[in-house]
């Protein structure tokens, strides 16, 4: 049943970058596909290492070749100012408007190397190079990310992304809508006037899930991981059930006035246009 909203909300949605030819040709399609939904940007996802990033950099540039916004995740991790520069200068060159600015994944045994400890170091580099070419994202954790010290030490990282320049913020995604209005809520009591836009993360496969959640410290809640399990390899019961619960998290995300949605597609189509289909986001 489609919800009845006074404007259609922007719609934002996230690949990574195919490692393969055939990955690139699959993802073209998968990209036309999701082209329906009118998303507000798309962004690529960024790694360590130069194969990686001219993984990144080559998909922003076949998005913005088919006419749609592209934002490129931007890591900091063992990054110096001077290659920060330089990949920054690319990306405005290449005509990129829009960046998600991070920390990156801290590698195993790492020491203090890199010239950026912090995301907010790197937002306010950004800021200090270039101004307002960019619109900065920044990413949220409503669930508190897996490495903060405490609730309020996560909330005050954040404030410093957003003091340091962020224009907008991304969560990570999550499945209590509870967690997220009580994140905006503690952002707002902060005086911090960025959108905070939730992080919708399809659910079509149980290990899939469980192994990025795992990785990443993103909480499934017991019910839902119950569900899934009691599924078992019945894949069809899997995004029946995965379909309901995100289109009803959205829904209540959305009707609670949530300023849009970012779907982590994984560089398929069928799951997020059929959630969009739903709440009646595609005409």
């Amino acid at each position: 049943m489609a919800m009845t909203l006074t404007t259609r909300p922007p719609l934002s949605i996230e690949f990574f970058p195919p490692k393969t030819p055939e990955g690139i040709e699959k993802l073209r399609g998968v990209r036309q596909q999701l082209y329906a939904l009118k998303p507000e940007f798309c962004s690529v996802t960024f790694g360590a290492g130069g194969s990686t990033q001219e993984g990144t950099f080559n998909t922003v540039r076949d998005i913005l070749g088919e006419g749609v916004n592209a934002a490129s995740h931007f890591s900091c991790i063992g990054a110096t100012r001077a290659t920060v520069r330089e990949q920054l200068a690319t990306l405005k060159a290449m005509g990129v408007k829009r960046l998600v600015a991070l920390r990156g994944d801290m590698p195993s045994g790492y020491g203090a190397g890199g010239e950026f400890h912090y995301a907010s170091d790197l937002v306010a580099f950004i800021r200090a190079e270039t101004g307002h070419d960019f619109h900065i994202e920044v990413t949220a954790y409503p669930k508190v990310h897996p490495q903060a010290k405490s609730p309020s030490a996560d909330l005050q990282a954040f404030a410093a992304k957003v003091h340091a320049g962020a224009d907008s913020a991304i969560t990570q995604y999550f499945y209590n809508a509870d967690a997220y209005f009580r994140f905006v809520q503690e952002v707002d009591a902060l005086g911090l006037n960025v959108p905070v836009v939730p992080g919708i993360m399809p659910i079509t496969s149980s290990t899939q899930l469980m192994r990025f959640s795992d990785a990443s410290g993103a909480e499934i809640p017991r019910w839902i991981r119950l569900r899934l399990q009691s599924f078992g390899d019945d894949t069809a019961s899997i995004r029946a059930f995965g379909l309901d619960v995100v289109t009803d998290l959205c829904e209540q995300l959305l009707v609670g006035g949530s300023p849009g949605l970012h779907f982590y597609a994984m560089n398929q189509s069928v799951a997020t246009l059929e959630i969009a289909r739903r709440l009646g986001l595609i005409v």
